[in-house]
């Protein structure tokens, strides 16, 4: 590290002591970043399919085989038990599987006769340079989620994770110069100064996961480049009179993974007025039985704590059930916050038009199914939701009638490479997973060719 390069503390959420001096990337770095990241594209590109298949397939393995360094790197970032981190980097290692077969995929319009006398065909090419700037939250699975598809579909990536948790990202880029070559994928650690430097830096295209002020901040500085945006969640889970036995118990765990730190989390619980008190008493009682420190991690950083502190602080709850907080010896200082159930709430209650992001549920009565649904589209955000009945007919439109990228039935937070997740409204826009994810790294080129005999 240069001697005058400009560095900042990160503390460990666990015991709120710093942990680390993260090195801030400035003008200069985020040049030479994307400088390295453009000479490097234009190899990487030339590859065949297949080459760029198995380059990725040995990234993977890379990453499986350094599970446990990985996993640490990601628990020293955001404090999540073992078990949550070892699952992310599996993950991790999943979706570069998947996208390198994905890549080889033909996904382009059959080439054919679509004029008289002319033979046409569609090429997708990689756009070029990506910014791919992550979060704190998922800093392993999000980073995963961008580079995958723009990896494999031929771009190059300068990835600039979140100021706290950089310890992922930084194997990340030393594990695919050994497999992928140098300077492929790029990590550029920093703030958010960093993050706006590299928007207006010349790359060709940013993916962003963030927060919907940043995205805003982004589409701003990006101009008329390719933005990808997944901004946020604020999700609500409607619960019929007829749900099933473990939807509260569901419901509870689904919040509490990594401390409801997930754009996709339920945040707002729905119900009919008559199952509305059997809901609230359900959802305490399993919260009841969730502690942060023994069963779930805690907040990623001081600015989150204080903005959890700030959203419940002002909320007009009537019902307020809070559930115990037991860390280890050693963590009391950390950035733990009870999971918490509030109920009786005004509809413009800040705990339920602001996301609170953190392992808290409100709970919400409407007269009947259509408010119900009114109340589930009522914010912003559009990212994801759930319905929970066991009426077919009835849970299967009201997936239908929920404006959102995502729908659950009778379950929450399922996800697969397989299958597209992205948001709408204020939520961003673009697609993470599934094949659909490689044409926001991809650009079509349209060749027709004259057939005539002159």
């Amino acid at each position: 590290m240069p001697h005058d390069q400009l560095t900042v503390p990160v503390s460990d959420p666990r015991t709120g002591r710093e942990r680390l001096a993260v090195p801030v990337g400035r003008a200069a770095d985020t040049r030479a970043a994307v400088t390295a990241a453009r000479g490097a594209q234009p190899a990487w590109a030339r590859l065949t399919p297949r080459e760029r298949a198995r380059r990725l397939l040995r990234f993977a393995d890379l990453v499986e085989e350094n599970l446990a360094a990985y996993a640490q790197a990601e628990q020293a970032g955001t404090g999540k038990p073992a078990e949550e981190a070892r699952g992310e980097v599996e993950n991790c290692a999943d979706l570069l599987r998947f996208f390198a077969g994905a890549q080889r995929a033909d996904t382009a319009p059959a080439a054919g006769r679509r004029m008289r006398g002319r033979e046409s065909w569609v090429r997708w090419e990689p756009i070029g340079v990506v910014a791919a700037i992550v979060p704190w939250n998922y800093p392993l699975m999000m980073a995963a989620w961008r580079i995958a598809p723009a990896l494999a579909a031929g771009n190059t990536v300068v990835l600039k994770p979140a100021l706290t948790t950089p310890d992922t990202a930084l194997l990340l880029a030393r594990d695919a110069a050994a497999t992928l070559g140098p300077d492929v994928l790029v990590t550029l650690p920093g703030d958010r100064e960093t993050g706006r430097l590299l928007v207006g830096e010349d790359v060709d295209a940013v993916a962003f996961t963030g927060s919907e002020a940043g995205g805003q901040d982004v589409v701003v500085r990006a101009a008329l480049r390719r933005v990808s945006l997944e901004l946020g969640g604020n999700c609500p889970a409607l619960v019929l009179p007829d749900a099933p036995g473990d939807t509260c118990a569901a419901l509870v765990r689904a919040v509490t993974y990594n401390a409801g730190q997930s754009c996709a989390a339920p945040a707002r619980v729905i119900t009919l007025r008559e199952n509305y008190d059997r809901v609230v008493e359900g959802l305490a009682k399993a919260m009841g039985d969730r502690r942060a420190g023994a069963d779930f991690g805690p907040l990623n950083n001081a600015d989150q704590a204080a903005r959890y502190d700030r959203i419940l602080g002002s909320s007009g709850a009537g019902v307020d059930h809070v559930a115990d907080v037991a860390p280890r010896p050693g963590e009391e200082h950390g950035f733990w916050r009870p999971g918490r159930i509030l109920a009786d709430l005004a509809p413009d209650d800040p705990a339920v038009t602001q996301e609170v992001f953190g392992p808290v549920l409100t709970v919400q009565a409407a007269r009947d199914i259509d408010e119900a649904v009114a109340l589930a589209n009522s914010v912003r955000q559009a990212l994801a939701a759930s319905v929970w009945g066991s009426d077919t007919s009835t849970v299967l439109a009201v997936a239908d009638e929920v404006d959102a990228g995502e729908v659950w039935v009778n379950c929450h937070l399922d996800q697969t490479a397989e299958l597209p997740h992205g948001g709408r409204g204020s939520s961003g826009h673009g697609t993470d997973m599934s094949v659909l994810a490689l044409s926001e790294y991809q650009r079509p080129k349209t060749v027709t060719v004259s057939l005539d005999r002159h």
